[in-house]
């Protein structure tokens, strides 16, 4: 019963939030664009529904009764929490939402270290990066966009190049260092094995490309993340491929130097696949700007 007469008398009650605020009903009336006769009409409406006096005429004004005051202060709190209310839900609109797709190397050693300027560039965007290293089993249905290394854009998708394939040998400074693709033989090395594999280079391709020949060894160590794999070079436990720019920042600090010289292979590298099929984000864009900047100022 209570919540259908606040229903009915919302508006008379946020008429008399300003007229008892006011204490003047023409001052009301020019706060909220009505009449002075207007505002009387609502408030002897909500007197009259409540059964109850709320305002007392004094000169050239009115004042609120005792009762009125109780009433008046719990409307403006009130009032106060609906306008709250409306600006989280106004900010929340006004927030930008962006979803990328990219692998585990890509997030962890080009993203993560640029997370605090890329929210400087988009502080009004909330961005989701999901991973994975199975790229050709990923659902591109649900993201905005996605960074994926040598993927066959599916129906629908442009792909923008963003870097070609640079791959260089990188082991950690306190091993002895390597002055010969022959010295690789006798290295442990740390291999990437993962789903669908052949979109990467491999040992085997990179020696090759090297001149030497490359096998497995007993000594030789494999992971499913590539994480793991440069981890395990840092810490000084084999020599890793290392893809550029993700490894660039790891050789600017020293944590691992470059061995022999890097691979370049224009046929292969990591895209920006977005949809323009699907509804426009107004982020995407800048995102996209931000990337390629950032990795062509490298």
């Amino acid at each position: 019963m209570a919540n259908d007469l606040l229903r009915r008398l919302l508006h008379e009650l946020s008429v008399f939030e300003v007229a008892g605020r006011g204490g003047s009903f023409s001052a009301a009336g020019r706060e909220l664009g009505m009449t002075q006769s207007a505002v009387s009409h609502h408030m002897a409406n909500l007197e009259a529904a409540l059964g109850l006096r709320l305002f007392e005429r004094v000169w050239r004004g009115v004042t609120l009764t005792p009762e009125a005051r109780v009433l008046h202060e719990a409307v403006r709190r009130g009032l106060d929490a609906m306008a709250a209310g409306l600006d989280e839900v106004r900010r929340a609109a006004d927030r930008r939402h962006l979803t990328v797709l990219t692998d585990f190397g890509f997030a962890a050693f080009y993203l993560m270290p640029r997370l605090e300027a890329l929210r400087r560039t988009m502080p009004d965007t909330d961005i989701h990066i999901i991973t994975t290293q199975d790229i050709d089993g990923a659902d591109l249905s649900a993201v905005d966009a996605a960074i994926l290394f040598g993927a066959t854009p599916p129906p629908g998708a442009v792909a923008l190049r963003l870097v070609d394939e640079r791959v260089i040998a990188v082991a950690s400074p306190a091993l002895p260092p390597i002055s010969s693709p022959a010295d690789l033989r006798q290295r442990t090395l740390l291999h990437l094995d993962v789903p669908r594999g052949g979109r990467w280079s491999s040992w085997a391709d990179h020696a090759a490309r090297l001149g030497v020949g490359a096998r497995r060894r007993a000594a030789d160590l494999t992971f499913n993340n590539y994480q793991f794999v440069i981890q395990a070079a840092i810490a000084g436990q084999g020599v890793a491929l290392g893809w550029r720019p993700l490894v660039d920042d790891l050789i600017d600090k020293r944590l691992l130097v470059p061995v022999l010289g890097e691979i370049h292979d224009p046929s292969r590298g990591y895209d920006f696949l977005s949809f323009p099929d699907r509804p426009g984000n107004a982020a995407l864009g800048q995102f996209r700007d931000w990337l390629v900047a950032d990795i062509s100022g490298r």
